[in-house]
């Protein structure tokens, strides 16, 4: 990618990636944009849900992202404790990543739990404003 092009919201999984790459580097396999077919329990998924941009007068919209993390774990305890991490790693922060997009508050609008194809995955709903 060239390192002139200005990033916005469409690069808030980038924001994500980063701190729970950091945050959750001892408690979970990877870490993976999307979807992945070849992970080994526990891991943790995220996407992008859902983009609004909001023009202004000054040519820069107020973009919001709706950001979903799955945490897939062996145990129902395990998925807790993870979720409870994600939580931590990214509710009501300020992020800045490595490549400059600045994600002035990111928080948790929602969560649910569920079970497939034997992992507990807890799912943590957060918006992004950049």
């Amino acid at each position: 990618m060239d390192n002139d092009t200005p990033q916005s919201v469409i690069s808030a999984g980038q924001a994500v990636y980063e701190l729970l790459s950091e945050a959750l580097a001892h408690s979970v396999t990877k870490v993976f944009p999307v979807v992945t077919d070849e992970a080994v329990l526990p891991y943790v998924c995220y996407h992008r849900e859902a983009l609004e941009a909001t023009p202004t007068k000054a040519r820069h919209s107020a973009d919001t992202a709706v950001v979903q993390v799955d945490i897939y774990a062996a145990t129902y305890d395990q998925s807790v404790t993870l979720a409870e991490a994600v939580r931590q790693a990214l509710d009501w922060r300020t992020i800045t990543t490595s490549t400059g997009l600045v994600v002035r508050s990111c928080y948790l609008t929602d969560a649910k739990e569920d079970w497939q194809d034997d992992a507990y995955i807890q799912t943590l709903t957060f918006k992004l404003s950049c």
